[in-house]
């Protein structure tokens, strides 16, 4: 059997190109997605018609339905060899003008999501002594930008989420890899995927419109570097598809994908692995 890839998110973006990719590669797909039943009835059985592409209900903010879908999937094919965390939601505006609620919203998906899959999937990896798990977080998770807060927070905690586990599963050969995918056009980026934006329409108010002229004008910036760079989200499936036919151990802690970035990106984590060189060096010497 070829190995079996567990992605999340796949109705959409990144997700649903990337399981479409790699299953025309030849891998064995679970193509997970919440509503196959009800809201992406139609994309899910479009999908199911395709080779390769079987496709699992999983909700990654439901502890049930994720367990669920993980005893599903090893029931089925007796193994997970790789774990795709691409389901998330963004947001943006004005951090004051957020929620606490809507904030623990954006991290039931982005964060807690991400420790449900990981907690679902280990016991089989650890049992085969073997794994894969890619996280897809955002080019400008090292670091942040205004309007973004409480998104490029969760983002951060999935950097750190991938780079604890590198170590911890090491002796039991389990790779972490996150994606820094930057500015692509896709559903959550051009507006056709709701994301979690600040709700405090009082405070949005108060900020006047100054704080709207910045925020329009960095949407502006990013849109037209997309365009400019000729962005493809499949990009990111080839670049996944690269990841998993990497010889094990073999794999970068973290693989940029961003042209807009043009080797900024590439740079920030190389000065960041080597400042943590140091920083262990002088604990451990």
């Amino acid at each position: 059997m070829s190995q079996v890839i567990f992605i999340t998110g796949t109705s959409t973006g990144f997700g649903k190109l990337t399981a479409q990719t790699l299953a025309k590669a030849g891998y064995t797909v679970v193509a997970g997605m919440r509503g196959v039943n009800g809201r992406n009835a139609a994309v899910a059985g479009e999908m199911a018609k395709l080779p390769n592409i079987t496709v699992v209900e999983i909700d990654i903010t439901d502890d049930h339905s994720v367990k669920a879908a993980f005893a599903e999937v090893t029931s089925k094919f007796g193994r997970i060899d790789v774990l795709v965390n691409n389901a998330a939601v963004s947001g943006f505006g004005l951090l004051e003008a957020y929620t606490i609620d809507q904030i623990r919203r954006m991290f039931e998906v982005n964060v807690y999501g991400v420790f449900r899959t990981y907690q679902a999937v280990l016991p089989v990896m650890r049992s085969q002594k073997a794994g894969l798990i890619i996280n897809i977080t955002s080019g400008a998770s090292g670091h942040t930008l205004p309007f973004m807060v409480p998104y490029l927070a969760s983002k951060f905690v999935v950097e750190s989420i991938t780079e604890g586990a590198q170590d911890e599963l090491a002796d039991y050969g389990i790779e972490n890899v996150s994606i820094q995918p930057g500015v692509y056009p896709t559903e959550m980026t051009n507006g056709a995927k709701a994301g979690l934006n600040a709700d405090r329409a009082e405070i949005i108010e108060a900020y006047g419109t100054a704080a709207e002229e910045k925020f329009n004008g960095l949407g502006t910036a990013l849109f037209g570097k997309m365009a400019q760079f000729n962005m493809n989200p499949q990009t990111i499936a080839d670049g996944i598809l690269a990841l998993v036919q990497m010889k094990a151990g073999t794999r970068p802690l973290r693989f940029p994908l961003d042209a807009i970035a043009q080797g900024t990106d590439k740079e920030f984590i190389k000065a960041r692995a080597d400042i943590k060189a140091k920083w262990v060096a002088a604990y451990n010497g």
